[in-house]
């Protein structure tokens, strides 16, 4: 098996996932409202399995700026 490297994700790739990032937060938030606020169980039952699926993409998305940001270069001070 051959080992990979990681290398330093480019300026257009983390507009992209902070774009996502920001997206998820923003369903996160939105199906949070309707969970809360709705009366129809089935309705409710779907907004928070999806809440926990954004969630849990959320993670995955910021674990990879986690991931890279020993990659990232360095700004002088």
């Amino acid at each position: 098996m051959q080992s990979t490297q990681m290398q330093a994700l480019s300026c257009k790739e983390l507009e992209y996932i902070a774009d996502s990032i920001s997206n998820e937060d923003l369903l996160i938030k939105q199906l949070a409202a309707t969970a809360a606020t709705t009366q129809n169980q089935a309705v409710q039952q779907i907004c928070q399995q999806h809440l926990q699926s954004h969630t849990q993409h959320m993670n995955s998305l910021i674990q990879l700026i986690q991931q890279h940001q020993q990659y990232a270069p360095t700004q002088p001070q």
